[in-house]
């Protein structure tokens, strides 16, 4: 697994690369790749940050877990590949940005667009086992991409946080809420969007909250 990345990302996060729970995940995920079927290819791990360099960087979501089946994943959260028949928690998100901005989405599933507007879609764990959900957490990941939500918070003002359900919900606690704006919701999956995530209105609050603040507004 090499680390490569968009200059400003790989400048803010080097402390990191250097640490030693680093270089004990990046083994790890190595020997994974060469013994195993994993999710995302090789060249994807950093897509996220690849695709949204840290200047521009204005909004974060974050997710769990890459997908696990093949052709899905590819370095950002709740995206898929091109072609890729959308999950159902992003049938669900686009929803709410219709019921909330009058705006229909595309039929892609592939979420690119965001990336390069700027907003950091970025999973807790980087990488997973084919068909094996969970199997990379708990090896590096969270403490590496705490740290980026740690870093990226104390580093920048103004940034809209959209945490979706527990897990991501928990990430509070790593963002001063006087410099940024976190909202937080239910997650999207069918299993909890009926229970508050259908009606946030995440996506006009975002775009409120940077035009207020003198930002570009998202074209979701």
């Amino acid at each position: 697994m090499e680390v490569r990345m968009e200059a400003g990302w790989q400048q803010l996060l080097q402390p990191e690369f250097e640490k030693e729970y680093f270089k004990r995940l990046t083994d790890f995920v190595n020997h994974e790749y060469r013994t195993e079927e994993v999710f995302p290819p090789e060249g994807f791990v950093f897509n996220a940050f690849n695709l949204c360099p840290l200047a521009q960087t204005r909004v974060v979501i974050l997710g769990q877990d890459p997908y696990h089946d093949v052709n899905q994943a590819h370095g950002l959260c709740f995206s898929v590949n091109e072609g890729v028949k959308v999950p159902p928690s992003l049938v669900n998100i686009y929803k709410e940005i219709e019921a909330d901005l009058g705006r229909q989405c595309p039929a892609s599933g592939n979420l690119e667009r965001w990336a390069r507007q700027g907003v950091l879609l970025l999973n807790a764990t980087l990488t997973v086992r084919a068909h094996k959900a969970g199997s990379h957490q708990k090896k590096g990941w969270e403490q590496f991409t705490d740290a980026v939500i740690r870093l990226l918070a104390s580093e920048k003002e103004n940034l809209v946080f959209l945490l979706w359900g527990n897990y991501a919900i928990k990430k509070t606690q790593l963002i001063d809420a006087s410099r940024h704006c976190i909202l937080t919701s239910v997650h999207p999956s069918p299993l909890s969007a009926h229970r508050g995530f259908f009606g946030c209105r995440h996506f006009s609050k975002t775009n409120g909250y940077l035009k207020e603040k003198g930002l570009e507004e998202i074209e979701w």
